[in-house]
């Protein structure tokens, strides 16, 4: 798929939002983002109408403006919208428009390339920090003839485990999963980190179109296992694949490659499966720290938590928003509010372990460990050391020196 198919199918898809849009208001009104950004008073319907003209044009009313900026990504406006809109993504394709209108488009592609660069570095020198050649290997981030990966004879492996970029900052995490599928008895390949971008960082700079070349080439990477099922674990990925790439790139050629699929989803579907191998107690009182942006994620969460023998889950009662803590960054002094008010509780609550569910989570919380009253994991070290597995956190001592 070249660029231009790829353009012209984006705009197809921008454009059927637009008309399918009845200007509610409802998306807004469901959204958790516009109190603490300081529109709450503004008219739901004035700020979606805004972010449509925005959309078309670039440019739109100041609350619109700041609407579209501070999105978190919580995704409870899909859920409020009975038309068939995702605003989530006009909202994205907003914030595109917005940067396209400020800058050129070579200083655009200098902005991406530069963060994708820096990101690239950070992953490289964290991971190489904390693991060896094998296990390095075994994330797909060494090639060798000899492969540390489950023997596939040859054939195509049952799913591709897609780790994204970031989580290798905290590689303990994305081997945890490969332990996990391993005991389950899954074939997998698992592919990621900067060589197959999913060009979210060059869509957040602007350049739609270095964005899109990068998608394709993963996409095309990705579509290689027998049961056409792409298991993620980023969210940041997985958004951008499946509301932004894949439906463009279906709409462009005809056919969808694979579907894709959070890897806690694709745990508790089989957790009847799961469920013998956790031969050990942890007897721990545990709070999970939750976040709404990938639907069903924090509910698949639980439910792995609670299958533990042992594990008393505790429910905070604290405000689930944003897709990650990382996409709480837009509103810096609510996200500050957030993260004491969910501490203050874990220990008004007795807990013994903060749980989370994804690596910015962890990369953010865990050196919280060294002052508060309770261990900050990851909940896949609670289900591994249930099956008997453990895998060493060397982010979190890091951070914490």
């Amino acid at each position: 798929m070249d660029n231009t198919g790829f353009e012209a199918a984006f705009a197809g898809r921008v454009d059927d939002m637009l008309d399918a849009c009845t200007r509610c208001g409802a998306c807004v009104s469901a959204c958790p983002t516009p109190e603490p950004a300081g529109i709450g008073d503004a008219d739901p319907r004035d700020v979606i109408a805004g972010v449509l003209g925005i959309v078309r044009t670039g440019d739109g009313p100041a609350p619109a403006r700041t609407w579209a900026s501070a999105c978190m990504l919580s995704g409870d406006c899909i859920t409020a919208c009975t038309y068939g809109v995702n605003p989530r993504f006009l909202l994205a394709v907003a914030r595109l428009q917005m940067a396209k209108t400020a800058q050129q488009t070579p200083a655009l592609r200098r902005r991406g390339v530069e963060s994708f660069r820096q990101m690239s570095q950070d992953v490289s020198i964290l991971s190489r920090l904390q693991l060896n050649d094998a296990a390095l290997e075994r994330l797909g981030q060494r090639s060798s003839r000899t492969s540390s990966l489950p023997p596939l004879d040859g054939e195509l492996p049952d799913v591709v485990f897609y780790t994204g970029c970031n989580v290798l900052k905290t590689p303990h995490i994305a081997l945890l999963c490969l332990d996990i599928l391993d005991r389950l008895g899954v074939r997998y390949r698992v592919m990621g980190g900067p060589s197959h971008c999913c060009g979210v960082m060059q869509f957040r700079a602007g350049d739609s179109e270095t964005s899109s070349r990068l998608a394709a080439n993963s996409i095309n990477k990705l579509a290689q296992s027998t049961s056409g099922e792409v298991i993620s674990w980023c969210p940041s990925c997985f958004v951008q694949f499946t509301e932004t790439m894949l439906p463009t790139f279906e709409r462009a050629t005809g056919t969808r490659p694979f579907d894709m699929t959070p890897f806690m989803l694709f745990l508790r579907g089989r957790l009847d499966r799961l469920r013998p191998l956790l031969r050990h107690r942890v007897d721990l009182r545990v709070a999970l720290h939750k976040h709404p942006g990938v639907a069903g994620v924090v509910e698949a969460a639980e439910d792995l938590l609670r299958a533990v023998p042992g594990v008393d889950l505790v429910d905070l009662a604290q405000p689930a928003v944003g897709l990650q803590n990382v996409n709480l960054a837009t509103l810096p002094g609510y996200k500050r509010q957030l993260q004491l008010d969910e501490l203050e509780a874990a220990r008004a609550a007795g807990v013994d372990a903060l749980a989370a569910v994804y690596h910015s989570d962890h990369r953010e919380l865990c050196a919280h460990e060294r002052d508060w009253p309770f261990r900050i994991v990851n909940l896949l070290e609670i289900v591994g050391e249930s099956m008997g597995i453990r895998q060493e956190d060397h982010y979190k001592h890091l951070k914490v020196m």
